[in-house]
């Protein structure tokens, strides 16, 4: 699933489009399942004349907000979704589940092999995004914010990292890679955590996505289920990842085997030395 880093390479492949300022003309859906909260009749119809005015992303979501009628247009592309942009004469293939047509002549193709993405349309992203918490690369997520979120929380470090009411944004990739900067066992109860730990945990987040972002996000393998960027990218982060997917390679820090254990139903890979 494409986290923090890949959703923002999205979002700045839009922007670099330049479909800021594009109309849309037409809308075609073809797995009606792709529609979040509404007819795919209904979608369609909102959506026709409408302008991007603005494009950005709040945690895993890439939002479009659209005028002159106020309105939303949220993307998450979960598992294996990706966005591309491409001729409208352009022949598509069985995977393109949602193609908006621009005025231009251009069209952007939602292609999902496993139909897990979902694309909501709201009068205001709050809808969706109301109850997510903090982002991690704002100015405003502080030691003190992010000391408060742990405070008490008796909930496993791994599953408190990932849920997006407490942290938005993170996911496997990120969260196994700042447990092990911070070196602390994913299992490790939140409320158990020293200043001292607090403190290399909150460093250890920003750092690995703004790692992953420089990197324009995290690609694994070859398959057509990976991250690809809309310019059709593969992200270069897999290069710098530390643990994730590095099961039996030495740990970059003490030489230890990495090892790959299950915590709250999530592959997690830690090292076992540098993460007691």
């Amino acid at each position: 699933m494409p986290e923090l880093p890949e959703v923002q390479t999205v979002v700045n492949d839009l922007i670099d489009a330049g479909l800021t300022g594009t109309q849309i003309q037409t809308v075609e859906v073809s797995w009606p399942r792709s529609i979040a909260g509404m007819s795919v009749h209904e979608f369609t119809l909102k959506l026709k004349g409408l302008q991007i005015q603005h494009i950005h992303r709040r945690a895993k979501y890439i939002i479009f907000h659209l005028g002159p009628k106020d309105a939303a247009l949220l993307v998450h592309l979960r598992m294996s979704g990706r966005l591309r942009i491409t001729d409208a004469n352009e022949n598509r293939n069985k995977h393109e589940h949602v193609c908006i047509t621009f005025s231009d002549g251009r069209e952007l193709r939602l292609h999902d092999t496993r139909k897990f993405a979902r694309l909501h349309l709201c009068k205001t992203a709050e809808e969706v995004t109301g109850d997510l918490g903090p982002e991690p690369l704002e100015p405003d997520f502080t030691l003190a914010v992010f000391s408060s979120l742990l405070k008490n929380r008796k909930r496993m470090l791994k599953p408190l990292l990932l849920d997006q009411h407490v942290i938005a944004g993170l996911g496997n990739i990120y969260v196994d890679e700042a447990l092990w900067e911070a070196g602390l066992h994913p299992c490790r109860r939140a409320c158990t955590l020293t200043a001292a730990e607090s403190k290399k945990l909150f460093a250890a987040i920003p750092r690995v996505l703004k790692r992953g972002l420089r990197n324009l996000g995290t690609t694994l393998g070859t398959g057509k289920a990976n991250f690809f960027s809309v310019a059709g990218r593969r992200g270069d982060n897999s290069s710098q990842l530390r643990v994730f997917r590095r099961t039996g390679l030495a740990c970059p820090r003490c030489k230890a085997p990495i090892e790959r254990i299950i915590v709250g139903q999530r592959s997690t890979h830690i090292c076992p030395a540098c993460q007691k």
